[in-house]
């Protein structure tokens, strides 16, 4: 009976193992000069070992980060530690095309990285091994709960029908603001402003007709404030603005840029096509009002007196209840 090598043996039942498994191995020297590509990396690249024989990682893949790599391969032969990359961290070392069936909506492998020193006979570190874990489908589960979670929590904060701030997330703001300007002292308005006659639209026209007036109002308001301005729906056929930096001049030109927009719109309904107007009051706070909601108190009566006033106007809060 023929005996053999125990030693070779090993050594091929390792090499099958390392070509088979399903995790990229790469053994770099300290020049990153490639000495072994194992299957995993063959088939992802597309690239075999032969290929990547006498080259270093960087020619054959110059988008790798080269000084970031050489960052993390410094400390771990340094250190003579592993080092560890989540995909959390950096998406992939290598962009390899995703080719798992569940998560085939990511356009990449996520991958885990971790870098090993390996050690000479004198104990000295002359290589590294790079371990590649493809992680895409944990990466992907992972990200659409924080979609699907990020979807509820601007679904809490908005209102349904507009998109723009609910009554609630937008007098949370409104709070937010007052304190603001009551510790640095910058100028900032409240605006609150409705539909005129709009019970007759709905009796008129239906309830879906009504709505589409409800969302025309939002689109315009949003088109005509800044970024740093915080429109929300208060209620019914009410909205609210908050207008940061701004005094009753600036509030007023704003307020009048969106009425006159709405006045010259025509809303197209199944039912009918719907001309309509606002009304919209205007406050600037000043050191009189305690808390928020005698602000907001404040932007109401300004509302009120437009519509007293006939309806279809801006009016900037004068002081009638003070």
């Amino acid at each position: 009976m023929a005996f053999k090598n125990p030693d070779a043996d090993a050594f091929h039942w390792l090499f099958d193992m390392l070509e088979s498994v399903e995790v990229g191995l790469v053994v770099l020297n300290l020049d990153f000069y490639v000495e072994a590509w194992n299957g995993f990396m063959e088939n992802h690249s597309g690239i075999n070992a032969s290929q990547m024989r006498n080259k270093t990682l960087f020619e054959v893949f110059p988008d790798i980060p080269r000084s970031w790599l050489q960052r993390k391969v410094d400390s771990v032969v340094l250190l003579n530690t592993r080092a560890f990359t989540s995909w959390e961290q950096r998406p992939y070392l290598f962009r390899f095309r995703n080719s798992r069936p569940i998560t085939g909506t990511e356009p990449f492998m996520y991958q885990n990285l971790t870098i090993s020193p390996l050690t000479n006979t004198n104990g000295e570190v002359d290589k590294v091994c790079l371990l590649i874990y493809d992680v895409t489908e944990f990466a992907s589960s992972k990200r659409a709960l924080e979609r699907a979670n990020e979807q509820l929590a601007r679904l809490s904060m908005t209102d349904r029908l507009t998109g723009l701030l609910n009554r609630g997330t937008w007098e949370n703001l409104v709070d937010v603001e007052f304190g603001r300007v009551r510790r640095y002292g910058n100028p900032s308005c409240l605006v609150m402003f409705d539909i005129d006659h709009f019970k007759p639209v709905n009796d008129t026209h239906g309830h879906l007709a009504g709505d589409e007036v409800i969302r025309h109002a939002a689109r315009v308001t949003l088109d005509s404030i800044r970024q740093t301005d915080s429109a929300g729906r208060y209620g019914g056929e009410e909205f609210g603005i908050i207008l940061p930096e701004t005094d009753n001049e600036g509030a007023a030109i704003i307020c009048e840029r969106i009425r006159m927009a709405i006045e010259e719109s025509v809303v197209k309904t199944t039912a009918a096509d719907i001309q309509y107007t606002i009304s919209v009051g205007v406050a600037e706070l000043d050191s009189q009002p305690d808390n928020y909601m005698q602000w907001l108190q404040r932007a109401d009566e300004a509302l009120y007196e437009a519509k007293r006033g006939g309806r279809n106007r801006v009016v900037v809060y004068e002081g009638w209840g003070v």
